[in-house]
Order: structure tokens, then C-alpha cells, then sequence
């Protein structure tokens, strides 16, 4: 083991010679290879966050902006749902334990609803909407081929409204957004619209539920 923990570094260091990195940089790269991000808006994220930290092979969530520019991504200016931004959260997750594909199941099924336009139960306006931030051309196909797949099964009563559009950006949220659910259990808010939907998930797709909540 040892020998080929010393053939790994070997190898680092001569890739950031011949391409102009640093030691750290090289393994920074190859560290952070193995995962995937993927940013979604379905609403108030503070319960789009508690669904995803719940899946298994999710390593972090963020809850933060997209689709505004960085200068207005600030909650009590994105609030006003003239910004551009809405509500979201950038998952970084392993693909070799969770799919795309399943992170979309999850989006769809568990964490909001895809028929509401520009509002999420109590919530309203374009900051609210359901869109999904694709990364790149294979995001994009596949968010767009399951939407059509949901479509053509009339998987919902009502037509989705789900736009695919692309990141151009994203900004994390204020510190006292993140990891709300779990910090705050007992806010009337969360107990009434978010708490039900980490029920449902449990019960409907436990093969990709975990219990162990992600950072």
C-alpha cells in the first residue's frame, strides 16, 4: 500500500511539472474529479436542501442564487423577484453511488412540486420557480429526456412547468440559510412543508434514502 501511495505522488508531481501546476494544485484536481455538481431551484431552499443532504452518495449541499448576476445575490434583494435569481441549491454528489438521473427522481418526486408556476406551496414569485441549472450539453439532454419521459407517462396531473436552463452561475446564501432544516427542526415553517417531504422520501424511494445527513 505504502508503495503505491508513493507511485500516486510520483506520478502528481510529475504532472504538475509538465503541465505547469503546483504539487497541490495536481492533487486538487484528481481529489475532486471523482464528484459531480448539479443546482436546482424548487422553491424555499431550505427544504430542497434537507431532501438532497438526505441521498445517498450526496456529499454536500449549498443553498444559495442562480440565474441572476452576483452583484444582486443577496436574500433580501433576490426577495424582491426582480434579480434574475432563484432559490437553489448546488449538489455535489459521487457519481459511481447516485445518478443524475436519480438526483432528478428525487428533484421531481420528493423535493417540490413541478406543476406550480413561479410559487412553491405558501411561497410566490419567480424567485420560487422550478428550473434545473444544467452544467453542461449531457445535464442538459438528460434533464431534458426525463422531463419528456414524465410527459409522455402523465406522470402529473398538471403540466410541468420545470425549465432547463443553463448555469451561469452560482452563489452561496447567506450563512444563517444554510443547513436550515437541521438546525432549526422545530420552526413552524419547516415542520409544516419540509419535514413531510424527508417523511415521504423515507417511505416512497428508500433505496436512496440515507438517514446520515450530508455537510
Amino acid at each position: 500500500m505504502e508503495s503505491r501511495t508513493k507511485w500516486i505522488s510520483a506520478l502528481f508531481l510529475t504532472m504538475a511539472v509538465l503541465f505547469g501546476m503546483t504539487a497541490i494544485d495536481a492533487f486538487a484536481q484528481t481529489a475532486s474529479s471523482d464528484h459531480d455538481t448539479a443546482v436546482f431551484s424548487g422553491g424555499c431552499f431550505w427544504g430542497v436542501d434537507a431532501v438532497f443532504k438526505h441521498v445517498k452518495g450526496v456529499d454536500q449541499v449549498v443553498s444559495g442564487y442562480a440565474g441572476g448576476a452576483a452583484n444582486t445575490a443577496q436574500y433580501e434583494t433576490v426577495s424582491t423577484g426582480t434579480t434574475g435569481h432563484a432559490e437553489s441549491v448546488q449538489v455535489t454528489y459521487d457519481p459511481s453511488k447516485v445518478s443524475y438521473d436519480d438526483l432528478l427522481k428525487v428533484f421531481f418526486f420528493v423535493a417540490h412540486d413541478p406543476t406550480e408556476l413561479n410559487r412553491q406551496g405558501p411561497d410566490t414569485g419567480t424567485q420560487y420557480r422550478s428550473s434545473i441549472f444544467y452544467e453542461n450539453d449531457a445535464q442538459k439532454k438528460m434533464a431534458d429526456d426525463y422531463i419528456a419521459q414524465l410527459d409522455q407517462k402523465n406522470a402529473f396531473s398538471k403540466p410541468i412547468v420545470t425549465k432547463v436552463v443553463p448555469l451561469t452561475g452560482f452563489y452561496p446564501a447567506e450563512d444563517y440559510h444554510q443547513n436550515y432544516l437541521e438546525l432549526h427542526p422545530d420552526q413552524p415553517y419547516i415542520v409544516f412543508n419540509d419535514l413531510p417531504k424527508l417523511e415521504q422520501f423515507q417511505k416512497n424511494l428508500p433505496d436512496l434514502y440515507q438517514s446520515q445527513v450530508a455537510k
